[in-house]
Parts: structure tokens; sequence; C-alpha cells
């Protein structure tokens, strides 16, 4: 359990999160961090269709 997070430490990670970017910021990061975890998820279903593609 070395890495396990509390949910205490993640209240904390929180607040610093906020106090660094500032309540105003924090959308549009989070924004910006959905858009390229789709873009991620889309490039890794591209690739699996190429490889099945290949295998045919």
């Amino acid at each position: 359990m070395f890495l396990a997070i509390s949910p205490v430490q993640i209240l904390v990670i929180a607040l610093v999160i906020l106090l660094l970017f500032g309540g105003r910021k924090i959308p549009e990061l989070m924004k910006g961090l959905g858009t390229g975890i789709k873009e991620f998820k889309n490039a890794t279903k591209e690739e699996e269709k190429d490889k099945d593609k290949k295998e045919d």
C-alpha cells in the first residue's frame, strides 16, 4: 500500500492546484485535459483498426 492515496492527500493536492492556478484557470485546464484524453483515445482506436486491417 505504498502508493495508495488517501482522501486527505487528494484534498491537499486539490488545494495546492487551486492556489497555483486560481479558480478561473481550473475549468480551462480541465477542458484541455479532457480534450487531450479524447484525442489519445481516438488515436489508440485508429491504431487498433490499422493493426486489425494489416492482420487480415
